[in-house]
């Protein structure tokens, strides 16, 4: 899957905060903050002199009515500007709190919240900056601030043990809140993005469906007006014997309905498999499904996995199109690390129905294979063994599409080595790599064809 995952997590966009949202939560702050100090002036009636909070504070509304006149309301910020802003804001409240008693305001643990918000939008590097920003204010108030002052002039501070756990604490929160969220959500928009592949793939594969019925039904309505110029034609061109620029024509006419109907033909089984679009033998539906990758330069083998069944009592499923993509996907992760083969055994029992999937790889290495089917899990094999595949990512999505679009369908997957213990070397021509199993229960709600899912009946020929 190297071309979407390319194509989706090639960079995360550099715009993604609107002005509008960061202008919001700099007013809901710049209210908290003018409430706080009327209130310790007026209700608790400590020594706070206005001015100079009056004009910190102010500051932040005229940057805030500057942004609101000179930007559109719908601008999105780069990582950049966001980035100063919230440093601009970690450095408004640090004198805040330096202006009222430093770490002895309770209100000192805001601080943290401009770091909290670099971490849910921004990369690490940018949080990092926003933290260090946090740390060195937190650190400058912690030893230079002005005293808060009680109403009777007393010096209203901890005792500096408090002081001192109160500043680790901020920090140590700085790092922990900051770490965390910056985690969460780079998880929550790695999962996010890869559900939408997933999506487009499925809804890519529904299209290809929907268009092998479009081909099938005009293929065959097109089948008799084709054949009617044909015949027209041909006693045209019996009849124009002493007209041969009228004859000329008439076989002009026969030969472009002749190219019409090659044209009909060369489309493929999508023109010709119409039974095949809404359920088909299991063998028939992996062998759509790797039909892409067979020739790509190794061999896939497509039999049962136990020679004793009898091929013509193999389940017939559903033509659905995330067992065709999900199948798909698997395969082509076997070829792509595969050294010359790959096998892929049909098996079924009473209860259940199974795809396994092997290659003369590498196999999976041991420190991957538990997170196989999550995106980003990494390569299968070193990088130096994938010169021959620059372009390849080894970001796992096409694997999380599979597992997502199979178990959509009510199967189980799992990913072993064949190898054990785990060597790393491939066997060209033995199944030694990695193994990829997909069980599907069988019952009326598993995959397989009832009599409520007839068969579109037998196949036309485009034969004139």
């Amino acid at each position: 899957m190297a071309g979407p995952e390319r194509g989706i997590f090639q960079n995360q966009p550099d715009s993604r905060v609107r002005l509008h949202t960061l202008l919001m939560l700099r007013w809901v702050a710049i209210l908290g903050q003018v409430l706080a100090v009327l209130a310790a002036r007026h209700l608790f009636e400590l020594r706070l002199e206005a001015g100079p909070f009056a004009a910190v504070i102010g500051l932040s509304v005229l940057a805030n009515v500057v942004f609101l006149f000179v930007y559109p309301h719908n601008k999105r910020l780069s990582e950049a500007e966001v980035t100063a802003m919230l440093a601009f804001d970690t450095v408004q409240l640090a004198v805040l709190l330096y202006l009222s008693g430093g770490l002895n305001n309770p209100f000192a643990v805001l601080i943290v919240a401009p770091v909290t918000v670099a971490a849910t939008a921004l990369s690490l590097r940018a949080t990092v900056m926003v933290a260090a920003v946090a740390f060195a204010s937190t650190t400058t108030v912690a030893i230079w601030h002005r005293p808060l002052l009680g109403s009777g002039g007393a010096e209203l501070a901890m005792p500096e043990i408090f002081t001192f756990g109160f500043w680790g604490a901020i920090l140590i929160t700085i790092v922990f809140l900051g770490f965390y969220a910056h985690r969460i959500t780079t998880e929550m928009r790695s999962m996010s993005q890869a559900l939408l592949a997933t999506q487009m793939a499925l809804a890519r594969e529904q299209k290809l469906t929907d268009l092998s019925g479009v081909v099938a039904a005009a293929a065959h309505e097109l089948g008799t007006p084709l054949a009617t110029i044909k015949l027209v034609a041909s006693e045209m061109i019996d009849e124009l014997d002493a007209c041969p620029e009228q004859r000329e024509d008439a076989a002009l006419i026969r030969d472009q309905a002749d190219r019409c109907r090659d044209i009909l033909r060369s489309m493929g089984k999508t023109g010709k498999d119409d039974m095949m679009l809404h359920q088909a033998p299991l063998s028939s539906v992996v062998e759509d499904a790797a039909e892409p990758h067979m020739e790509r330069g190794k061999t896939v083998l497509i039999g049962l996995g136990d020679p004793q069944k009898d091929p013509a009592d193999q389940p017939v499923i559903l033509r659905r199109p995330e067992i065709v993509h999900g199948l798909r996907n698997l395969i082509q992760n076997a070829v792509d690390f595969a050294t010359t083969s790959v096998w892929v055994d049909l098996c079924w029992t009473e209860r259940t129905i199974t795809v396994r999937i092997t290659d003369d790889g590498p196999g999976y290495a041991p420190h991957v294979i538990g997170n196989i089917g999550e995106p980003f899990v990494g390569r299968r094999r070193p990088a130096r063994q994938d010169a021959t595949r620059p372009e390849y990512e080894g970001m796992g999505l096409g694997l999380f599409i599979a597992k997502t679009l199979l178990e959509r369908t009510g199967a189980e997957l799992s990913f072993t080595n064949a190898t054990d213990p785990y060597t790393g070397t491939p066997r060209p021509g033995s199944r030694s790599g990695a193994i990829a199993v997909v069980i599907w229960p069988r019952g009326p709600d598993g995959i397989e064809a009832d009599e409520k899912t007839p068969t579109l009946g037998d196949n036309l020929r485009f034969d004139y």
